[in-house]
């Protein structure tokens, strides 16, 4: 591993990348819903399907990570499904529920789609010593809990 020295920089100067990584990802996400077919929310839901992999998650569960209400997510579910990327299995234990499963072809189709994009970025952190990248994946951590909770407050708020 080569780790690169880093600049200094202010907190302006960290804020104002991260505004600009964030607006890349956002722009980024919405080209590769296009490609797929579908819109950010619909790619959004599908990762966490993928994610979770054998551990199907139900409808309200997807809702409440991506703060949709259930009626919405049926819609979301509806899309998916219409476009072959998820089934809905019943859940064993509760009938009157649904899990969701991420479809083989669309997982392929997606895979296709971000490898390419996962390998850059493990090229880039392998520029990071492991004490760097403890520092990212707190940062990153941590950031995430912030905005979620920014989002909370508002949504109370009103």
């Amino acid at each position: 591993m080569h780790v690169t020295p880093r600049p200094p920089a202010t907190q302006q100067e960290a804020m104002w990348a991260m505004d600009r990584l964030i607006a890349a990802h956002l722009v980024g996400q919405q080209e590769m819903a296009q490609l797929m077919g579908l819109n950010v929310t619909d790619v959004t839901c599908f990762g966490f399907v993928i994610a979770a992999g054998e551990d199907l998650l139900t409808a309200g569960e997807l809702a409440e990570r991506v703060h949709v209400t259930t009626g919405a997510m049926t819609g979301v579910l509806n899309r998916l499904e219409r476009a072959g990327f998820i089934t809905r299995r019943p859940d064993p234990a509760d009938r009157r529920r649904v899990r969701v499963a991420a479809e083989p072809d669309a997982v392929a189709l997606a895979t296709r789609l971000y490898e390419p994009y996962y390998a850059r970025l493990a090229e880039l952190f392998a520029d990071y010593s492991s004490e760097e990248l403890a520092v990212l994946n707190d940062w990153f951590t941590r950031a995430t809990a912030l905005a979620e909770g920014f989002r909370e407050e508002r949504r109370r708020e009103g």
